[in-house]
């Protein structure tokens, strides 16, 4: 069984579509997990859910998509405070068809993913549980380089064999106490200077869990120019480009 584990697409969809044309080649997936933040940043938010929407990804909300959903509801918040971050929040909520508003609305904060693992093929049963930040706290950052007593501590929180995360952008699979920590980075902004793609491919067999790490190129200039379009702030043309956090 082949899962593709997605996260943080942040509405990037030209990263989104580099990532479904690499794998193209292959035979396809039996199963693609988001991990959030699906939305906010990148000016392509109806054409990341409708691609998510069609082909039936299983999602979670990240703390970008709560924030528009608030004001979706009516509601304000006071975080983000910088100007160049509440214009790309109230764009995106304003944007959104009502069809994606609604399914971005009904999403869940975590979800349990047994059955759809359930194989005859496979030796042993896989569970496998989706958060954004961590078991803990939906805006944990959890990193590489995380102390693994902490993943000692959050591996007590959880009754599956695998565990998702996603919001710190960064890759990492750690194995504790039989339990698989798998961030798959960010699809669509990324944080450590490389303009790729992050995602990451789970192979379930009889005997292991084998996780692979992808880092993809996509046609970043395609995102400048909607920006541009647009007239988004200049920051996030920077951020785009340059790959890093500048906001």
């Amino acid at each position: 069984m082949r899962i593709l584990l997605i996260s943080d697409i942040h509405a990037n969809f030209p990263a989104l579509q580099a990532v479904i044309n690499y794998f193209k080649k292959n035979n396809g997936f039996d199963l693609v997990l988001n991990g959030g933040d699906t939305t906010v940043y990148g000016p392509f938010p109806n054409q990341t859910i409708d691609w998510l929407r069609e082909q039936q990804v299983l999602s979670i909300l990240g703390n970008t998509d709560h924030h528009v959903i608030k004001l979706l509801n009516g509601k304000t918040f006071k975080k983000p405070g910088k100007a160049e971050k509440r214009i790309m929040y109230g764009w995106t909520a304003a944007e959104l068809s009502s069809v994606n508003r609604s399914w971005l609305i009904k999403q869940p904060d975590a979800r349990t993913v047994s059955q759809q693992l359930l194989n005859p093929d496979l030796r042993q049963d896989y569970s496998l549980s989706m958060f954004h930040g961590s078991p803990a706290d939906r805006e944990e950052f959890l990193f590489f380089n995380t102390p693994m007593c902490r993943f000692e501590e959050l591996a007590s929180l959880v009754s599956t064999n695998i565990v998702t995360v996603g919001h710190s952008h960064q890759q990492f699979h750690h194995q504790k106490n039989g339990i698989h920590f798998i961030n798959p980075g960010s699809v669509g902004r990324m944080f450590d200077g490389k303009v790729k793609a992050g995602c990451a491919v789970v192979t379930l067999t009889k005997d292991m869990v084998e996780v692979e790490l992808h880092r993809i190129s996509y046609p970043v200039e395609e995102v400048v120019a909607e920006l541009r379009r647009l007239h988004f702030p200049s920051i996030y043309v920077e951020m785009y480009r340059r790959g890093r956090k500048l906001n």
